[in-house]
């Protein structure tokens, strides 16, 4: 048994940190060739069971449950114990129909290919709940901007579904940008030249395991300067108003939520960003009440910088709420223009305010810090794609905090272009674990000599922990068990690695982090001996 002894990381992560240069610094549209630091293992041959072990849904609304399950194909599906009214595609893995008697079941799944099979229990809640963990997918804004069309839509549509479904993700988010005019059964915005049948793109979606989502604003104007939810006229006309607070960016005298409720539903919608300088819970409440007289779940969004003394109030409406202002792909604010440091944050930034509203994270609601900065990105800026300016270790840190907070994974890269790096990333299956435990705790954040620690608690009693290095050298930095709230001796296992490193009485060490990099391990109670 190792007590009190530190494991050097230096030989590992301190490959990463890439000479603390960061790797967007131009705007090539192409990536450095990052495959060195890839650290975690491929996914292996046979199945495993990724994404929620458990999903809920309202009484009579339809069930969109798709099993996420790597490993080689063909793979065959099967379930146990379906309640009345649910229905399973054997051959894609879909969960489907609608149940109306609310209670909790309990589904054995089960996934078998050419090389073996694997179950898992599925808990169905059918109750006045969903979104029971942090959704996960993508959103268009960072890659295309204003300029998203149907046509990038399903780009990435299919390349979650080659890539990333089975990992979990499922959610692909059309932000700011397709917007026409009002119009339609309901005077419900439209769609605007660059998109189609939105009910065909939807049921298209839905088809491939995937669901779909979309953007609105209380203000007459969006923030790209497409048409509001609300109006100076009562028919909804709408007249293209400059961009900025005092112009397009105010509240019109006539609001349509139950329009655009209606016409998300109709087309099959199950995702609503409400994007907006938060400003109003009565907005905010009339948006949540809209969609919920819907026959359908729709997750809503509250976007953003939400009011930290409304918090209460907002996280009750939402099933997410965005708690500051938007990321950018930066270490800190102070590495951008002056310009941009009015509105933009960094990584840091963000997790300093983020954490604070640790108390509002739970089931069927979670706290949105902002869609990731890793891949190819720019595309708020108007500019080419160029690559993440974070470091390789700031990548690392960016996304080990969003799975140890439980907050939703929202890629914010044209998944398309993703790179073998950033693919792993984004699947690594014990880090995802994490992000979709059950329980949804918001790590607790805890400053250390030499960092920070995040510590959250898991379903099955075992500990997760985040050994944080925020300075600008190389660092050891220590969890003891009375930090982490476990007894006895520990098997600490890498989650990145996805690599045991020993069984430890007392505290783990991981010596030698690179600058703003990350250890991210799970404590495990070990049987009395040595190992």
């Amino acid at each position: 048994m190792k007590n009190r002894v530190m494991i050097c990381m230096a030989g590992v992560f301190g490959l990463l940190c890439l000479s603390g240069k960061a790797l967007g610094a131009e705007a090539t549209g192409e990536f450095p060739d990052l495959t060195p630091y890839i650290v975690t293992p491929p996914s292996g041959a046979a199945p495993r069971f990724n994404g929620a072990k458990v999903f809920g849904v309202r009484p009579g609304s339809p069930i969109q449950y798709t099993v996420a399950v790597s490993g080689q194909r063909p793979m065959t599906y099967s379930a146990e114990g379906l309640p009345e009214g649910a229905a399973f595609d054997m051959e894609n893995g879909l969960l489907r129909g609608a149940v109306k008697k609310p209670g909790t079941y309990l589904i054995k799944l089960r996934a078998t290919n050419a090389v073996g099979k694997a179950e898992r229990q599925l808990k169905l809640v059918v109750g006045d709940r969903f979104a029971l963990t942090p959704p996960m997918g993508c959103n268009t804004y960072g890659g295309l901007g204003p300029f998203v069309d149907e046509k990038g839509v399903r780009a990435s549509a299919r390349a979650m579904a080659n890539k990333l479904r089975d990992f979990g993700y499922c959610y692909v988010n059309i932000d700011d940008g397709w917007q026409g005019e009002r119009g339609g059964p309901f005077n419900a915005i439209q769609p605007n030249e660059k998109f189609g049948d939105m009910k065909k793109l939807c049921n298209d979606l839905h088809a491939m395991g995937l669901k779909v989502g979309n953007y609105s604003t209380p203000w007459r104007t969006s923030y790209e300067g497409f048409v509001g939810g609300s109006s100076d006229s009562e028919d909804g006309a709408w007249a293209k108003l400059p961009r900025g607070k005092g112009k397009g960016w105010t509240h019109g005298p006539y609001r349509f939520e139950i329009n655009d409720a209606h016409q998300a539903a109709a087309w099959g919608i199950d995702y609503f960003k409400y994007d907006w300088g938060i400003d109003s819970v009565a907005l905010a409440k009339a948006m949540g009440e809209a969609l919920l007289a819907q026959p359908r779940d729709i997750v809503l969004e509250l976007s953003n910088t939400a009011p930290f003394e409304d918090a209460a109030a907002y996280t009750a409406i939402g099933t997410m709420t965005r708690t500051d202002g938007d990321l950018v792909d930066v270490w800190s604010k102070t590495q951008l223009d002056a310009s941009k440091q009015k509105w933009a944050l960094g990584v840091r930034d963000l997790w300093v305010s983020h954490k604070r509203w640790q108390a509002y994270n739970r089931p069927g609601h979670w706290n949105m810090p902002c869609p990731l900065r890793v891949g190819l990105l720019g595309g708020w800026d108007r500019k080419p794609l160029r690559p993440s300016r974070l470091t390789v270790d700031e990548q690392f840190s960016h996304i080990s905090l969003w799975c140890l907070w439980s907050a939703p994974i929202i890629i914010g890269a044209p998944l398309e272009t993703l790179d073998p790096f950033t693919l792993s990333l984004l699947t690594n299956s014990e880090m995802l674990d994490v992000n979709q435990d059950p329980i949804g705790l918001q790590a607790v954040n805890l400053d250390v000599p030499g960092g920070e620690v995040l510590v959250k608690r898991l379903e099955d009693g075992t500990v997760a922990v985040g050994l944080f290095n925020i300075g600008e050298e190389p660092s050891t930095v220590t969890v003891t068990w009375e930090q982490a709230q476990v007894r006895g001796p520990q098997r600490v296992r890498d989650l990145w690695r996805h690599k045991d490193l020993g069984v430890f009485s007392d505290r783990f060490s991981a010596a030698d982090i690179p600058r703003h990099g990350v250890v991210v391990v799970r404590l495990f109670p070990a049987e009395s001996g040595t190992k």
